[in-house]
């Protein structure tokens, strides 16, 4: 694998990076900038294309870990250099740039695979590390695509890719406009429920096994009118504290623990025939 030396840090691929760090693109388009061995690591293992590594000179045998495909250009540059592009605390000593991944509405419903879907519909959501969090729950609950609505925080987000821990990678997620998604959710077969602190359906009463959509609002101000008026109906969590409302990454895990958790006590775990329930 070659292995190209460059000594300064006005180098041509060092500000596409810095602009892919700055600038994080939209869902499927563009390059995506990951930092640390772990996320190139994971980014590999999902298949996704590697064009260019970044690795500081002083950390040479990290390349000899990764295993990088002969086709990838390796940049080698003082570790001053490399660090000068990133906005971390904690720089890590190798970058890359990537394709990201492009998924469509099959992708996001379950259906190559026929699963039942689960779906998360993002409304405005702005805080990145909530969002990866919410994206590493989703994949471990079984979450079959995450919907990110106009005003929501980019996965490809530097603090988001580093908290969803390769989930990005690997969960479909995709960025609509407000009018595209209902018509989709409900042509799917999907009862679409919004969430509220109060007066609400509990979740462990709803049907959360059936194939469903839950729409998670922004941190300050919960779901927007407009959008609760359109679902099929309201969530809410009990909290017999006196805690007024939960963070939405909290929010949503439990969500999604309590629809894996009906899911797998129902007796139909294949996604139904038919439309809609």
């Amino acid at each position: 694998m070659p292995v190209r030396i460059i000594e300064s840090k006005d180098n041509a691929r060092l500000k596409v990076l810095r602009k892919a760090l700055a600038q994080p693109p939209h869902a499927g388009e563009g390059l995506v900038a990951i930092e640390g061995p772990h996320l190139v690591f994971e980014a590999l293992s999902a298949g996704l294309k590697v064009e260019t590594v970044f690795v500081a000179r002083e950390f040479p045998a990290l390349l000899d870990l990764l295993r990088l495909p002969e086709e990838v250009d390796v940049l080698q540059l003082p570790r001053k250099h490399l660090e000068s592009a990133l906005s971390t605390e904690a720089p890590q000593p190798i970058v890359a740039l990537v394709r990201p991944p492009h998924w469509d509405w099959e992708d996001l419903l379950g259906t190559r695979r026929r699963d039942v879907p689960l779906v998360l519909v993002l409304a405005a959501l702005q805080d990145p590390g909530n969002l990866g969090t919410i994206l590493r729950s989703a994949e471990a609950f079984g979450c079959t695509g995450i919907i990110a609505l106009p005003g929501t925080v980019s996965p490809w987000n530097p603090k988001a890719l580093r908290a969803t821990a390769g989930s990005a990678f690997r969960l479909p997620f995709l960025q609509v406009s407000a009018d595209e998604w209902i018509p989709r959710l409900h042509g799917g077969g999907l009862s679409i429920w919004s969430t509220a602190a109060h007066n609400a359906t509990h979740a462990s009463t709803a049907a959360l096994a059936k194939p469903v959509a839950i729409i998670i609002g922004n941190e300050g101000s919960g779901v927007p009118s407009e959008i609760a008026a359109r679902a099929d109906g309201t969530l809410t969590i009990p909290t017999p504290g006196p805690v007024e409302s939960l963070n939405a990454a909290v929010a949503a895990s439990i969500l999604l623990y309590e629809a894996a958790r009906q899911r797998e006590m129902s007796p139909a775990r294949r996604r139904p025939t038919g439309g809609r329930r």
